[in-house]
């Protein structure tokens, strides 16, 4: 059991944070009169071992977390959504990751010791051991679910080079394998270096895209329908149809499941806002003309999810390989993060196995990150699609990561800050405008989950209904 979960068993809603600081102090204060020696020596061994990031280090790695293959589902989103109202929800969504990212660094600022979403997620829900357990379980499926993401796109780059040279069962078998090797590093500086190289090389896959899809003479498949696109839905576009688009932009910025992590690792936390600033800036503008230029060189009538399926084989090829080292490096990092949570959490902060390079802990580390590959492996063949898994994973779980979490994570702080004299008339006028802002957020993510589920599961019934997909676990080519 990790030291948090025993620090904050006896915690509940009605009782707050012992020797919770200002909120507008600065980080370093202790917040836990519980704090003991031992503590101390695990946060001295912590930041010895893992507390290894710079600001640049975290940059490559929160790049490599977000320029990745779901950007090329925004051209389909767009021509759903019509040309406008998608660059207007790809702006709305950066900002709302932008700002609940800030309010992130705040409050990990102010708990150094809450590690991860999961730690954050039994503070927030009152201290209760099943909040935790509730939050690990989201945290860990939707890693799983990403890492399943990239072993499908994996086969489907495989089958479309080779022209189905094999099963497409060994093919993601084979990338399932080739990942597992690349998230073997125990510390996130360590794989940084490859963070860097797969963000830039996905952004070129992302621009050699965009360049082929304009000089190309006509998209792949062409049979005479001209090709047009929309400034806004066509007359008739469903509820299910532009809930499942906007869901795919919401995937592709959802990212706050990690930031915690990531902040605990850098040297200097305090510059992990930087590092968002700089990263927010790079998503919108990338996304944002990825998704606007191929679609409107595609058009409607062509549109494929990933948009590298609207491209002629030669260019589709050429920009696809681009985005080996994504499908390759994005997965491993998410098994990185699942596998380092679990470990901490069977190795307590007394074990010399936490910290060390002992064969024991070597021998549970990569069982911990094989158990993951194997559970990507299966999701990848029992759920064969890429823009419905998209918008699955964004209604199960980013509604809690990417929005309802952090809202509740402001009104907290603000409670810390007035203790048993808050209430709404006290706050200042920039206080009740983030506090209206975080209920916002609370009800985003609750419409999420629920309209957004429906319409994601009913978009799946849909195509499994017009035989879209193929059968589980299917030697039949899934290529693009």
């Amino acid at each position: 059991m990790s030291l948090l979960k025993k620090d904050y068993e006896h915690l509940r809603e009605e009782e707050p944070l012992k020797g919770a600081v200002d909120y507008n102090e600065t980080a370093g204060a202790e917040d836990s009169a519980t704090t003991t020696s031992t503590s101390n020596v695990e946060d001295e061994e912590f930041n010895n071992q893992y507390r290894t990031c710079t600001w640049q280090h975290t940059a490559g790695l929160m790049l490599s977390e977000y320029i990745v293959l779901a950007i090329m589902s925004f051209p389909w989103s767009y021509s759903v959504l019509g040309l406008v109202p998608g660059l207007i929800l790809t702006v709305f969504v950066a900002a709302t990751v932008l700002y609940t990212g800030l309010i992130i660094a705040d409050f990990c600022e102010k708990f150094p010791h809450l590690k991860n979403v999961c730690d954050i997620g039994q503070y927030l829900f009152g201290g209760f051991r099943w909040a935790w357990y509730a939050t690990a379980f989201c945290f860990l499926a939707n890693n799983i679910l990403i890492q399943g993401l990239h072993v499908l796109v994996g086969a489907k780059y495989l089958n479309t080079i080779t022209n189905h040279s094999i099963c497409s069962v060994g093919f993601a078998g084979i990338v399932a394998g080739i990942s597992l090797l690349f998230s073997l590093p125990r510390t996130f500086s360590s794989m940084s270096i490859v963070g860097y190289i797969s963000a830039v090389t996905m952004f070129i896959a992302v621009i050699l895209a965009m360049i082929f899809a304009g000089v190309q003479s006509h998209p792949d498949k062409y049979d005479g329908t001209p090709v047009v696109f929309r400034a806004f839905p066509a007359e008739g576009t469903s509820f299910v149809d532009g809930m499942s688009a906007f869901l795919n932009i919401v995937y592709t910025f959802v990212g706050q499941i990690t930031y915690p992590q990531f902040i605990s690792e850098m040297k200097n936390p305090k510059e992990f806002k930087k590092v968002l600033w700089i990263v927010t800036l790079c998503e919108v503008i990338i996304f944002s003309l990825a998704g606007s230029i191929m679609y409107v060189y595609v058009g409607n009538a062509y549109m494929t999810a990933p948009a590298f399926g609207s491209l002629r084989r030669a260019f589709k090829i050429i920009s696809f390989s681009f985005a080996i080292p994504t499908i390759v490096f994005v997965g491993a990092l998410y098994a990185n993060i699942s596998a380092k949570f679990v470990f901490f959490n069977i190795f307590d902060q007394n074990s010399k196995h936490r910290y060390s390079n002992s064969k024991t802990s070597w021998v549970i580390w990569i069982v911990l990150l094989l158990c993951t590959w194997i559970g990507a492996f299966i999701i990848a063949e029992v759920i064969p699609f890429f823009s419905d898994l998209l918008s699955l994973m964004s209604s199960l779980f980013d509604c809690w990561f990417g929005f309802v979490f952090w809202g509740l994570a402001y009104i907290k702080l603000r409670k810390l800050k007035y203790g048993s004299e808050f209430s709404f008339s006290r706050l200042a006028f920039s206080e009740k405008l983030n506090y209206l802002l975080s209920i916002g957020l609370i009800g985003t993510g609750l419409y999420i989950l629920g309209p957004g589920l429906y319409a994601s599961i009913q978009s799946i019934i849909t195509n499994y209904q017009l035989d879209a997909y193929g059968t589980v676990f299917s030697c039949a080519s899934n290529g693009i």
